[in-house]
């Protein structure tokens, strides 16, 4: 159906336990992609199914050779490992550096992300952690491909105002310029804000209210409760009923949500392409992309 993109302008707003959250709740099949090319966390903090480590070479870093030979979106399956319980993630890069196998191969990328959804074999979602957007890291090049961006912030007064002029700016970079109409632009920009439960609504309802006000194209589309012991639980450093947490119980109406008010259009999108790709009369050699 989708890929989703999730990042953060500045700090440690908590993008990669979001992204876990919500991937662990998606109603839908859904592969996590660790994308931030400062590297993923994921090797370091979580499991693998097998009970021992994740294997750092398997991922991001061993996609680029592939890559570089083209990529179907099916070939993404090969470079996956699943988590203790049951994830299916695409580890990150181990360390900065080695963005620059990467190089060029951002939109190929994002293409065969967006398209896994429409595999006859096996069609998933994809939920990419992208981290911090600020300055010109490459993981930008995936949100033209994305159906939805999240921007994820916490509250702080100076966190607020950065994620504004950031939507502000994606919103000027992937719409031309054309603003205040969110959902009739793709991809479509949402904030997502990590807030304390008990303010969480009047929060998000101020922050909207910011949003809209600035013209910045983008919309609160839900909050996920500050919960530092469920995201210890998500980790897998903490015992507890995780399906219980505050944090879990969050993720769940977020995607509620985010599937309740896009899931439809997506949905609709995708039969449309298949359509026009059906429909398309056969190239040429040497006329494909």
């Amino acid at each position: 159906m989708a890929l989703i993109a999730l990042a953060a302008d500045k700090g440690s707003p908590g993008v990669t336990t979001a992204a876990v959250a919500l991937a662990a709740v998606w109603p839908r099949r859904v592969l996590l992609a660790e994308t931030d090319p400062a590297g993923g966390d994921l090797v370091y903090r979580s499991a693998a199914a097998h009970g021992g480590p994740l294997n750092p070479n398997t991922g991001m870093l061993s996609i680029a050779a592939t890559a570089r030979r083209g990529l179907v979106p099916d070939q993404l399956w090969d470079h996956v490992q699943p988590l203790s319980g049951g994830l299916e993630v695409l580890v990150g890069l181990g360390i900065a550096e080695q963005a620059a196998g990467l190089a060029g191969l951002w939109p190929t990328l994002g293409r065969a992300f967006a398209s896994l959804a429409d595999s006859p074999n096996a069609p998933a979602d994809v939920i990419a952690d992208c981290g911090r957007v600020s300055g010109d890291t490459p993981a930008v090049e995936l949100f033209p491909h994305a159906s939805l961006v999240l921007l994820i912030s916490r509250t702080e007064p100076e966190a607020l105002a950065r994620v504004r002029d950031r939507a502000a700016a994606l919103a000027g970079k992937l719409h031309g310029g054309s603003r205040g109409a969110a959902t009739l632009n793709s991809p479509v920009i949402g904030v997502v804000l990590v807030a304390d439960p008990g303010n969480a609504a009047k929060l998000a309802g101020q922050v909207n209210d910011m949003l809209v006000h600035a013209q910045t194209g983008a919309r609160v589309v839900g909050t996920l409760a500050d919960d530092p012991a469920g995201a210890e639980q998500l980790a897998g450093r903490r015992r507890g009923r995780l399906d219980k947490s505050l944090l879990i119980r969050s993720a769940r109406k977020v995607t509620a949500d985010v599937y309740q008010q896009y899931g439809a259009a997506w949905t609709a999108q995708a039969q449309a392409a298949q359509q026009q790709a059906h429909a398309a009369p056969p190239q040429g050699h040497g006329a494909g992309r």
